[in-house]
């Protein structure tokens, strides 16, 4: 088991699908702002992440791709699995992720809608 656990890294991106209104900054320092706040949110979202003991041992390997709606404070009032793993172990490990990821960080003044959403693709890789 400690071998593999050696071997388990658990990567997290997030590709964005951002609806937001265009403020009074220029496009670059919005641009920047955006950037930024996916950083923290990915950091965010990589320490939280657990990869299931019984994954782990059976070597499974799971990606998935979850809308995640938030308030202005960075609140998540919502999610939908978007593209499910298929496989039951990560699939009921979203809902607890979500969960431990909440609040996420404040969104920029910048993006100026009351709710934002984007979507998360979440990856359970053994390397």
């Amino acid at each position: 088991m400690n071998k593999l656990m050696g071997k388990i890294c658990v990567y997290v991106t997030t590709v964005v699908a951002l609806s937001f209104g265009m403020g009074a900054f220029s496009a670059t320092a919005q641009a920047d702002d955006i950037r930024t706040w996916q950083v923290k949110i990915v950091k965010l979202v990589a320490k939280k992440q657990v990869y299931p003991r019984s994954a782990m041992r059976k070597e499974l390997e799971g990606r998935a791709k979850v809308r995640v709606s938030i308030d202005r404070t960075g609140a998540i009032v919502g999610h939908e699995i978007v593209e499910p793993t298929g496989l039951a172990v990560f699939d009921k490990e979203i809902p607890k992720l979500i969960k431990r990821i909440n609040p996420l960080p404040t969104p920029p003044e910048s993006l100026k809608d009351n709710e934002l959403s984007f979507v998360l693709p979440l990856s359970w890789v053994i390397r």
